[in-house]
């Protein structure tokens, strides 16, 4: 059953406003109704797998798609909330790539990640805490996600108006909380002493809501699985 809506997430303060998809293989519209959901994010940052991937979640596909490299979801998807075992697939493989449990909360949103190399991977789950976003700052919000697969340290440095709003070490599985920047043109750069360089520049709009991918294989002959920072909106935040 697919059926496309506009979500509200109401808490106390305000309401975010997200385009989500609902989509379950084999439900009946009275279980959505009044069965407790939560929003769900994916993303497939696996730059050596010959086969796009899927999420399954317990015995459901979420989306009922497979997901290419450097590609996601679109937006949050409806799941069934509580405990949910999630298995990530390369496409018509029965192996499983990784396996998770994670107890997803009603109303809440979360994003999957899955990340890693030369057979070793993993979907890392995070609350992405939407809720606790002020409203009143006039911000934008940005995280960013590290799934470049390399042992080295990494510094990643995001630039505003001259001057450095984040500047500090990261490496690969790290995921980084929401920071407030104002909105303005920024630059996004993820760097270490030798293999790996990348540089992205974007302007941040007012209450938006952004995850930066920092993806790819370092030294990688084939351009399209380069090391790169992608980004995706999440949202946007309203009083």
């Amino acid at each position: 059953m697919k059926n496309r809506i506009f979500s509200v997430f109401r808490s106390k303060y305000f309401y975010i406003l997200l385009l989500t998809a609902l989509t379950f293989s084999a439900c009946k519209k009275e279980d959505v109704a009044t069965t407790p959901t939560s929003g769900l994010m994916a993303f497939n940052l696996i730059p050596d797998s010959t086969q796009p991937v899927v999420f399954v979640l317990d015995n459901n596909t979420l989306a009922n798609a497979s997901i290419g490299f450097n590609s996601f979801t679109g937006g949050y998807l409806d799941v069934f909330s509580g405990p949910r075992t999630v298995k990530l697939y390369e496409t018509n493989s029965d192996s499983a790539l990784a396996s998770t449990s994670y107890t997803f909360q009603p109303g809440m949103y979360y994003s999957a990640f899955a990340m890693g190399a030369n057979g070793t991977y993993k979907n890392m789950i995070v609350a992405d805490n939407l809720g606790s976003l002020p409203t009143s700052t006039g911000n934008a919000f940005v995280r960013y996600v590290n799934a470049i697969p390399d042992s080295s340290g990494q510094t990643i440095t995001v630039s505003s108006k001259g001057s450095d709003v984040i500047n500090t070490s990261t490496s690969f599985g790290d995921v980084s909380d929401f920071t407030g920047i104002a909105p303005a043109a920024i630059s996004i750069d993820v760097k270490n002493d030798s293999s790996i360089s990348a540089t992205k520049t974007l302007t941040l709009e007012k209450d938006k809501v952004y995850t930066f991918l920092l993806t790819g294989l370092p030294n990688a002959s084939d351009t399209t699985k380069a090391v790169r920072i992608k980004y995706i909106v999440n949202g946007t935040v309203t009083p």
